[in-house]
């Protein structure tokens, strides 16, 4: 009989996420029936949208949500043979038991080369959430200037890249000089720390003095009140996350969007990638050939442990990690 460690949700996040909200605790899983798999997580991710979704899709007691790279154990399912990797939503367990459902088989051909754990970033959900984000969304064109907030992050530092494939001028911000220069190692055109600037408005001003086509935005709050009133006429946006809102306790009230977006005739528009589930293959291959080829580079935070799950969760809601944020048990 198998015994799984996995992490509850204790209390319910008051404010930023503290170690007290989280219970680790184990239970014996039964024999498995026909249809099923055992599997064993290897790599687990740690993502902003957990914090979002904490009081809405859990209570108190269930397991923090969350995806893994996980390997077959046992098997009563041929579709699932023992020793394949496949990429999961079981959340934060070291084992589970899926009727195979809920499973994503590993690309095939993955090359051996790459890590398995670029499943649940750069050639995974944060790949896809930047190649659809500035495919369909914004829709970029080359020769477009288009700006990325949280750009050092999982999504940001591949959605840059992939925007400098298209040919468009990147501007990036990040929290931290070290998060600069990888932004400028990525190819940024420009990079700046918002942290540090005297004024954000002068800053991006004069990163891109005649103002934006395009807007990735992975942050909301503050900085997105003074990125509109630097877009260009007609110009995008494209809402992919809010992470400086999730841990307000009380809403933060204006500017407001009404204005700029009326005056500046912009198109603002939220998504997210599960709108693509259909297309994840045609996202997959296409990112998978560009890291094979070198044409986009990757970047992961990993922390060891299974125990150090919830201090990995904390540390990426702080912005520690450069690159996607793992978990290796």
């Amino acid at each position: 009989m198998v015994k799984a460690r996995f992490w509850i949700l204790k209390e319910h996040f008051q404010g930023s996420p503290k170690p007290s909200d989280f219970e680790l605790k184990e239970a014996d899983l039964p024999d498995l029936k026909d249809g099923e798999v055992l599997l064993e997580s290897v790599f687990l991710s740690v993502d902003p949208y957990i914090r979002l979704y904490s009081k809405t899709k859990l209570k108190e007691g269930d397991i923090i949500l969350g995806s893994q790279v996980a390997k077959v154990l046992e098997s009563r399912n041929p579709s699932y043979p023992v020793g394949v990797f496949v990429v999961a939503t079981a959340g934060w367990t070291t084992h589970f038991i899926s009727n195979g459902k809920d499973l994503l088989l590993m690309p095939p051909g993955w090359p051996r080369n790459l890590p398995r754990s670029l499943a649940l970033g750069t050639i995974g959900m944060p790949g896809l959430t930047a190649y659809f984000g500035l495919t369909e969304i914004l829709k970029i064109k080359p020769g477009e200037t288009i700006l990325i907030n949280s750009a050092a992050g999982a999504v940001g530092s591949v959605a840059g890249q992939i925007a400098k494939l298209k040919g468009c001028r990147v501007v990036g911000t990040a929290g931290s000089s070290k998060k600069v220069a990888y932004l400028k190692q990525l190819g940024f055109d420009e990079a700046f720390n918002y942290k540090t600037v005297r004024s954000l408005d002068q800053a991006l001003r004069e990163a891109s003095p005649k103002g934006y086509d395009c807007y990735f935005d992975n942050v909301g709050g503050e900085f997105s009140s003074v990125a509109l009133e630097q877009m260009k006429t007609f110009g995008r946006i494209a809402v992919c996350g809010a992470i400086a809102l999730y841990n307000d306790t009380v809403p933060q009230k204006g500017p407001y969007v009404q204005l700029p977006m009326l005056l500046k005739q912009l198109r603002m528009e939220g998504f997210l990638v599960t709108r693509w589930d259909d297309r994840k293959a045609e996202g997959l291959k296409v990112l998978l050939t560009w890291v094979q080829e070198g044409k986009i580079k990757y970047c992961e935070h990993i922390t060891e442990g299974f125990e150090n799950m919830p201090a990995a969760f904390m540390g990426m809601l702080k912005g520690d990690n450069i690159g996607k944020a793992i978990v290796k048990v």
